[in-house]
């Protein structure tokens, strides 16, 4: 049995390392960022608890770890330096922990998706739902934005987006058909109003517009001519909202015509609901993919979420 001063050392020894371990972890989060706002909301904490995590383990080594700017943050040559060593060993914990995981014979573990309230509905759920039921310990949260989402900074795992371009360090895959965005009224509106010939008679009518969540300007509509040249459109009315399935509805009410993707529309022109104009200027384009950091190691309950998304041909 240890004497009471061996126990005193070895709890104080545990406590600091458990300490190092945590403000190191802070560390590695906004060197890898170059920022402690994107780190503090990858690490869910306030951003002044995050600087004074850093400077205590600064005051704690009697080094400067980081050089801090009004626009940026770098390591030091000192940070570097630790962090050369310590990106290696948590990544080999981490993967560690994964492959224990991995090891369980019932996928297990929460899997985060951000994409807009169309995929979601249309797109996501319908691949996932009847997969789901089969692997009550995973866990799927969907996070609606429109804007192009920083994964770390969301904390999320995997996005969606239309076509197959992205960042260095990330994998996109395919998990939706072509498409392409079409101008919609209801057959009323158009009794009413008529219907444009070309995309620049758009100004003459009631449009519903789309604010974007990324920078909050209004979605220019784009078409395009059969010289394959691009038409960006401006277009106004009454009404403006931030997702598109309350646009679809506003549309189906008759407030005005709309642009938005074929696929949500198909049953309501199938069946005299809305009507279509200008789909000569209408392209196709790619699909959604699914985009998802390369580093990541795949998880049991990740690869449950890809399997049922992957687009089979």
């Amino acid at each position: 049995m240890p004497e009471t001063g061996d126990f005193s050392s070895q709890r104080d020894l545990s406590l600091l390392l458990r300490e190092n371990i945590n403000d190191l972890i802070a560390l590695m989060a906004v060197a890898e960022e170059r920022s402690f706002t994107r780190a503090a909301a990858r690490l869910n904490v306030s951003q002044s608890a995050l600087s004074h995590t850093i400077k205590a383990l600064e005051k704690r080594l009697g080094l400067r770890l980081l050089t801090r700017t009004t626009r940026s943050v770098a390591p030091t040559i000192e940070g570097e330096d630790l962090l050369a060593t310590l990106s290696p060993a948590l990544e080999t914990i981490e993967e560690r922990l994964v492959a224990l995981t991995e090891n369980q014979s019932t996928p297990t573990g929460t899997v985060r998706i951000v994409a807009t309230d169309y995929t979601i509905e249309t797109l996501l759920w319908p691949k996932i739902a009847p997969v789901i039921k089969n692997y009550p310990a995973v866990r799927v949260e969907f996070v609606n934005d429109y804007g192009y989402t920083d994964l770390a900074s969301a904390q999320c795992d995997a996005g969606v987006r239309y076509g197959d371009q992205v960042s260095d360090g990330m994998i996109s895959m395919r998990i939706g058909p072509d498409e392409r965005m079409v101008c919609i009224g209801t057959p009323g509106y158009f009794a009413e109003h008529g219907e444009p010939e070309t995309p620049n008679d758009l100004s003459e009518h009631e449009c519903i517009n789309l604010r974007l969540s990324t920078h909050g300007a209004l979605y220019a509509w784009e078409f395009e001519d059969k010289d394959k040249r691009e038409i960006r459109v401006k277009v106004t009315g009454q009404l403006c909202f931030d997702t598109i399935m309350t646009i679809y509805r506003a549309v189906l009410d008759g407030h005005g015509l709309a642009l938005v993707p074929e696929r949500l529309v198909e049953k309501d022109l199938a069946e005299g609901r809305l009507k279509m104009c200008l789909g000569d200027y209408s392209p196709y384009f790619d699909g959604f993919h699914l985009y998802y950091p390369s580093r990541l190691r795949t998880s049991s309950a990740f690869q449950v979420v890809l399997d049922a998304l992957r687009e089979r041909g």
